[in-house]
């Protein structure tokens, strides 16, 4: 008896980077990396559409760190990369920030952000 067995695709969801940790900021930091600093909140539809960009850019660049950070709940951080408003990405090379936008949801818009610190 022959028994076929098939494998589906089921899309996985991929969360993009990783929670905002003080110390492994501070430690890309100084290790000289890409680093792109994602403000986000679960309410915020201009957040959600950055999102899948920000995913896809991480997949595709290894030498990119994504750092997200909780606009309603980290507040020092906030005050301590000068934000104001959710929907904000600011892209680092090592301590260095190379440019930074509040509220884009375009695409080519934040890969070019991005490239600014690859």
């Amino acid at each position: 008896m022959m028994v076929a067995v098939f494998l589906l695709a089921v899309p996985q969801v991929v969360e993009a980077g990783q929670a905002y940790d003080s110390n492994a900021f501070v430690a890309a930091q100084e290790a000289g990396k890409s680093i792109l600093v994602d403000v986000t909140a679960p309410w915020c539809p201009t957040c959600a559409k950055q999102k899948p960009t920000v995913q896809g850019l991480e997949m595709s660049q290894p030498k990119l760190v994504v750092f997200d950070v909780d606009f309603d709940s980290a507040k020092d951080v906030l005050k301590q990369l000068r934000v104001t408003s959710q929907s904000t990405l600011i892209m680092f090379k090592g301590k260095a920030e190379m440019g930074r936008s509040t509220g884009e949801t375009d695409p080519a818009a934040i890969a070019a952000l991005v490239g600014k610190g690859l």
